[in-house]
Parts: structure tokens; C-alpha cells; sequence
């Protein structure tokens, strides 16, 4: 119990990327449940509310307007592009396709943070950023052999999914870099995910979609979905302030295992041994494009910096 205590915001931590490793199959199974559109505005709003309850209703005044207007834009444009990429995907396993595409995100981060830098850079980082899209080639390629014209085949199998999973990874890369520098050390997230919810209602509200219908078992996996990314994000502030933060790095680039895992288990999912291997790549290029670029801690001062 003395090793929880000590390591309490390590451990909030462990359990946001826990928690962010369910998200995908969540999503996917709440599209099912309702529809796509609709799916992911309940979810975001129950996060919203959920996030308001722990964190506090935040005060516009108190954050820069441009990291308001395109921080908040970013965030809003990559969770739907990656809601309605799960949501859309013509199959389950069409879905995990998108998830594994989603975690080009922290690869491509790393790219444009040393290209934004006038840094020396490790050359070790081009490969290994090729290595990730390789591996995202071999999930989407199957068991059918990677090659141009079966990649492109199964793309324009739904191109409009592939395409937003493909943006959000982009998008969600320029976010990390771009509010780092806007922000002033300041969290909006609580109205970013209010801004994401209202944008899906008023796009579900102007879409095709059917009329919602709960049953007890949508109810539950509904608020278990929304409690689970807002937990998420409470935890992670947390974590932040003073858990082991090289750990807790290293940790969140097996995301895409742990989320592959719990999606093949959740939405009982038998994926070949090609697609983990993707997973597999994915993971790797990205944990060396961390290594090669992560700066050496001062040992004269306490690491609190954020991922």
C-alpha cells in the first residue's frame, strides 16, 4: 500500500493509458449501439460533464483567445475525424485499421517538432518514422502481402474513413506541437470537449442518421465510454505533476498493444498474425523516434514537463 502512495501520480498515469486504451473499441461499439454521429456526441458529452464535475467549469478569460480559437479547433477537428473513423469503418476489424493509423500521431509529432527545431537531429528519426508507417501499411495490407495495389485497393474499399484516420493522426501531431507553444502552461480540455460535443450534436441534428433508442446495456457501455476518456484526461493531470514522466512516455508508446489488445478481447476480434505484426512496428518506430529524441533530464531539477 506504501508503494501506491508513494507512487500515487505514477499511477494515475499507468491507468490513463489504461483507461485511453479502451477508447477505440469503445467508440466502435457505441456506434453500433446507436449510430456513429450520435455515439460519439453522448460520449463527449457525458466526458464534458464528467471533466466539469472533477476539474471545475473553466473560465474563458483565463486562457490565451489563439490557443482558444486553434488549439480548441484542432482538438475538435482530430476527435471527430477519429470518432467517426471508428464509427464509419465498414467492419470491426476495419476499425481497428483506424486505431492503428490514429498512433502515427506520436511518430509524427516527433517529425515535426525536429523539423520546427534548430536543433542537430538524430538521423535515426527518418527511419524509424518509416518504420511506424510501415507497420500501419502491414495492418491495412493483411495477410495479402504488402504491395501498392493492394494497399490502395483495400483504402478505396472506404476511402472517406481512411481519410480521417489518416487527418487525425496529422492534426492531432500539429496539436501537441502547436499548443505547446500557445498555450502558456494553460489546460482547455474541459472546453474542448464541450466544443467537440456540441459540434457533433449540431452535425447529428443536420445528418441522416436514426433517432436514438437507449436500452439498459447502450445506457451503461455509454456512461462506462464517457467516464472512461474523462477519467482519462483527470488522471493524466495528475500524473503530471509529479509522476515519473520518463516511465509514464516510455509506457504511453505501447498504447497501440494495449488498445489492440483490449479491442481483440472486447469486440471479440481474432486479428492475424500480419496485423500484430503491424501493431508490432508501429509501437517500435515510434518508441525509437522517443528514444533518439528524448533530451537527457537535468539532474539539478525536478522533471515535470508534460508528453
Amino acid at each position: 500500500m506504501s508503494f501506491i502512495t508513494e507512487n500515487k501520480y505514477t499511477f494515475c498515469g499507468v491507468v490513463a493509458i489504461l483507461l485511453w486504451s479502451s477508447v477505440a473499441a469503445l467508440i466502435r461499439d457505441l456506434s453500433e449501439l446507436f449510430s456513429p454521429i450520435a455515439g460519439a456526441a453522448m460520449m463527449y458529452s457525458i466526458s464534458a460533464i464528467f471533466l466539469m464535475c472533477v476539474m471545475g467549469v473553466p473560465k474563458v478569460k483565463d486562457f490565451p483567445m489563439r490557443y482558444l480559437l486553434i488549439g480548441g479547433a484542432l482538438f475538435v477537428t482530430y476527435e471527430i475525424c477519429l470518432a467517426l473513423s471508428l464509427g464509419m469503418a465498414t467492419d470491426r476489424h476495419q476499425a481497428m485499421e483506424m486505431s492503428i493509423i490514429n498512433y502515427l500521431w506520436p511518430a509524427l509529432t516527433i517529425l515535426l517538432s525536429v523539423l520546427l527545431s534548430p536543433k542537430k537531429v538524430n538521423l535515426l528519426v527518418y527511419p524509424s518514422i518509416l518504420i511506424a508507417f510501415a507497420g500501419v501499411a502491414w495492418c491495412i495490407a493483411g495477410d495479402q502481402g504488402l504491395s501498392l495495389d493492394i494497399l490502395l485497393h483495400n483504402i478505396a474499399d472506404n476511402p472517406i474513413t481512411y481519410l480521417m484516420a489518416f487527418s487525425a493522426a496529422f492534426i492531432w501531431a500539429f496539436y501537441c506541437v502547436i499548443t505547446k507553444r500557445i498555450s502558456n502552461g494553460k489546460n482547455a480540455i474541459v472546453l474542448f470537449f464541450a466544443a467537440t460535443a456540441i459540434t457533433l450534436w449540431i452535425k447529428f441534428f443536420f445528418s441522416n442518421e436514426p433517432s436514438i433508442h437507449f436500452t439498459l446495456p447502450s445506457s451503461l457501455t455509454l456512461i462506462i465510454a464517457g467516464i472512461s476518456i474523462g477519467t482519462g484526461y483527470a488522471l493524466w493531470n495528475q500524473a503530471v505533476i509529479g509522476g515519473n514522466i520518463i516511465l509514464l512516455g516510455t509506457l504511453s508508446y505501447f498504447t497501440p498493444v494495449f488498445s489492440t489488445l483490449f479491442a481483440s478481447v472486447y469486440l471479440s476480434l481474432t486479428l492475424s498474425g500480419s496485423f500484430w505484426q503491424g501493431v508490432a512496428l508501429v509501437t517500435l518506430g515510434s518508441l525509437i523516434c522517443f528514444i533518439v529524441t528524448r533530451e537527457k533530464p537535468d539532474t539539478n531539477t525536478k522533471q515535470t514537463s508534460n508528453i
